[in-house]
């Protein structure tokens, strides 16, 4: 036998001939700091929302399969907020401590009335059970959440419609809650995740305020059509840049910074999309560049292991909860050229073993081997899996996306992040 065909027969049984190499992921269009995608999206200024992927929702429409269900309940959640009203932290039943009903206030979800105490005050922790008050008229949860909804449901419905009217709409409320002076909000979370009787205002209270997100986006997608002028446009960024700044500079902002667990990742994620939108692109570096020693290596351990979420008692759930805000955070570092996706820890710890722990678990979620009794293949761990898979283009992540695509045909993640292919 000769040589060459020694060294052929030899190649076929190597493991690189063995097993096929893994295609890199597609290139992403370009996100340029500030400016987002907008060069690519016809001047809509969003950062999370690819173009790429808008577009492959739009190009493939209401009738097909996979989409159905989701098309359908972005359009009948347009639907209703068209006919609906508007919202501001005006309208709560409760005064702030300040005396000022512009300024945002909530309750800790976890925190319920003391049985053993005549007023039930101080309220007594309970970790995981939601404290239905919360979402009363006495505070501004359930109008944020409602607020920031429709104007997601009503940019999409924008898009994928070209119907101007739900853009109209959306604008309506922006104007509302963020610029009118009869009715905006103030620019601090000041009196968030307050608890009768023990504190007025928490650090945690910020993360009540990551439902903005998502009008960050909307803004963006309905810039073509001209339903803001140029006025309301700079107002808006002007209150998230003063909200960054509150972030920045108050005790309650900088505590909730240097928290251990998800809220340091939700904070970063929250400061450095609205630094983005607000044009102050050296605090969304300075964040996005500290990530790994600040964040990665404070809260993953070798193993991939988050020990700050895994003593909770939904601990799958709080784990997807801070690794999305971590992927989330690379999604945006694409828009600085500073790539979060593969950055470690000199011992590795990184990103991707975070999400590589959880990996083994999705679809068999109740196995997870840490308390959750809701642990379950929900939106939350759709949303992960599919930045997963386009961020690495890895089989592994593309199927996982793929099987929790099929256990959610409703949600938004479907319409938002387009499916990467699977083998």
């Amino acid at each position: 036998m000769n040589l060459a065909k020694i060294l052929f027969l030899a190649s076929l049984l190597s493991p690189a001939a063995a097993m096929p190499q893994e295609a890199p992921p597609p290139a992403a269009p370009l996100c340029n700091a500030s400016q987002g995608y907008s060069a690519a999206f016809d001047s809509r200024r969003t950062f999370l929302w690819r173009p790429d992927w808008l577009a492959t929702t739009k190009a493939r429409g209401a009738k097909d399969p996979a989409l159905a269900a989701a098309w359908q309940d972005v359009m009948a959640r347009a639907d209703d907020a068209l006919d609906g009203p508007t919202y501001s932290v005006v309208n709560k039943t409760r005064v702030p401590p300040s005396g000022d009903k512009h300024d945002y206030m909530s309750m800790g979800p976890y925190w319920w009335p003391d049985p053993k105490q005549p007023n039930g005050e101080p309220y007594v922790r309970r970790d995981g059970v939601v404290n239905p008050e919360r979402d009363s008229s006495a505070f501004d949860t359930t109008a944020l959440d409602r607020m920031s909804a429709a104007v997601e449901a009503l940019s999409l419905a924008y898009y994928l419609s070209d119907d101007v009217r739900y853009a109209r709409k959306a604008a309506e409320l922006l104007r509302v809650w963020f610029v009118a002076p009869a009715t905006r909000m103030n620019p601090n979370a000041s009196f968030s995740q307050g608890i009768p009787g023990r504190t007025e205002g928490r650090a945690e209270g910020v993360l009540d305020t990551f439902r903005l997100m998502r009008v960050v986006e909307g803004i963006g997608l309905i810039g073509p059509a001209k339903v803001l002028s140029g006025e309301e446009q700079g107002a808006l960024e002007k209150w998230f840049g003063d909200y960054v700044t509150w972030m920045m500079t108050s005790p309650t902002g900088r505590e909730e910074r240097d928290a251990h667990n998800n809220h340091a990742l939700w904070y970063d994620y929250q400061i450095v999309q609205y630094a983005l939108f607000s044009r102050r692109e050296a605090v969304a570096r300075e964040v996005l560049g500290q990530v790994v020693q600040r964040r990665f290596a404070t809260q993953i351990e070798n193993d991939g292991r988050m020990p700050h979420e895994l003593g909770r008692t939904r601990a799958f759930h709080y784990t997807v909860f801070a690794l999305r805000a971590a992927a989330g955070l690379a999604d945006l570092g694409r828009c600085l050229d500073i790539d979060l996706w593969r950055s470690t820890t000199r011992d590795g710890r990184g990103l991707k073993l975070g999400i590589d722990f959880l990996l083994p678990y999705v679809g068999r979620e109740r196995e997870f081997p840490y308390p959750d009794p809701k642990a379950g293949p929900n939106e939350e761990i759709f949303e992960l899996f599919s930045r997963a898979a386009w961020a690495y283009g890895e089989r592994e992540y593309r199927n996982a996306a793929a099987m929790l695509a099929r256990h959610n045909p409703r949600s938004r993640i479907q319409l938002i992040i387009a499916p990467y292919a699977t083998e």
